[in-house]
């Protein structure tokens, strides 16, 4: 089992050899893992209201997980509260993981909140549900549900 810090290393190294615009990204399972081992770590998942309604949502220590939506349902306006709401829930300092259905939406949230001062900002990468299959269906191939994390169903 790794430390925290460990996994913030891998994180970090990860984010400086793709260049990424904020501190590093984590699979599904170093996710969690890093969750289990730093108290201070929060996940935010960033999909809509009705994703997390309708698909399901992580299962989580209340305190580790906040949600706060990217982009609106219906319409898919991005959410003009989002940094506002962040603030809410997290503390500048705090490891910041940001989930969303597979990983995209995540990685802007990473990089805006790194803009207005957080310093700890991952993207959790397949998101929740991980990227289509041939089929057109997700959660077959990769992402936090096909990983055997804990979550609820809707």
């Amino acid at each position: 089992m790794k430390t925290s810090n460990e996994l913030l290393t891998i994180a970090r190294e990860r984010g400086q050899q793709a260049h990424l615009p904020y501190a590093g990204a984590l699979t599904p399972s170093e996710a969690l893992a890093l969750l289990r081992a730093d108290p201070a770590a929060i996940l935010v998942d960033v999909r809509t209201n009705a994703e997390r309604d309708w698909v399901g949502r992580v299962a989580i220590a209340e305190a580790q997980h906040a949600a706060v939506q990217w982009s609106q349902y219906p319409g898919g306006i991005q959410n003009p509260d989002f940094l506002a709401q962040l603030a809410q829930v997290a503390e500048k300092g705090a490891p910041l993981l940001f989930l969303c259905r597979s990983g995209v939406r995540s990685q802007h949230a990473a990089k805006l909140a790194t803009e207005y001062g957080y310093r700890n900002c991952f993207n959790i990468l397949e998101g929740f549900e991980g990227d289509k299959d041939d089929n057109g269906h997700r959660k077959n191939l990769n992402g936090w549900c096909k990983a055997g994390l804990p979550w609820l169903g809707a």
